[in-house]
């Protein structure tokens, strides 16, 4: 099994802000999730997207798993794509974020690195809260996930509170992204003019 291999995009929220489904948005004349495997594809040599509609990408090359533990929202997708990926260690981004950070993202491998792999993730905190995504997480957490949703805990925080989380703090991130655009999402159609 190889250590940092995999990326995973999560596609199955629901998009209630926005009014339509968020796999749908287009970046430069391709789907949003097709413009995150691009941008992607340099850094990471698997790339996984967790949808509700594998059926949109039947006819691309592109590794997809559904929900085992269905309608638990982003926890649900967590789960899904680190039971679906080989690689230990495992970056994850949600399809409505579409500013990726390549430097950043390859300063949190080299945290990983340093701390010698012992941490179930990576995460970015701003001030009291915490960026879920555009993070890494761990195979090591399926069983912790798994007993949650049993118990019905079903919150990113929840699952990190019992977890060893190697955070980085809002300073050094800003150091990458001083306004804070690499965590962006897109919900709402306001959000979409600023796309290309």
């Amino acid at each position: 099994m190889s250590l940092v291999n995999t990326a995973v995009i999560l596609a199955g929220g629901k998009s209630t802000r926005m009014g339509f489904d968020k796999q749908l948005i287009r970046v430069k004349d391709i789907c949003i999730v097709e413009h995150l495997v691009e941008m992607l594809s340099p850094v990471f040599k698997n790339i996984i997207v967790v949808t509700n509609k594998p059926e949109l990408y039947k006819d691309k090359n592109i590794a997809i798993a559904e929900d085992v533990y269905k309608g638990y929202g982003p926890i649900g997708g967590i789960h899904a794509g680190l039971s679906k990926s080989q690689s230990m260690y495992n970056y994850f981004i949600a399809c409505d974020m579409p500013n990726i950070n390549k430097c950043y993202i390859e300063y949190m491998i080299k945290r990983l690195e340093e701390d010698s792999f012992k941490s179930d993730a990576v995460i970015t905190k701003k001030a009291d809260w915490i960026e879920p995504f555009n993070a890494f997480y761990s195979k090591k957490l399926i069983p912790a996930i798994e007993d949650n949703i049993k118990k019905g805990k079903v919150r990113t925080m929840e699952l990190l509170e019992i977890s060893n989380v190697l955070y980085i703090d809002e300073a050094i991130a800003r150091g990458f992204s001083p306004d804070w655009s690499m965590f962006a999402n897109l919900n709402t159609r306001e959000d979409l003019k600023g796309l290309v």
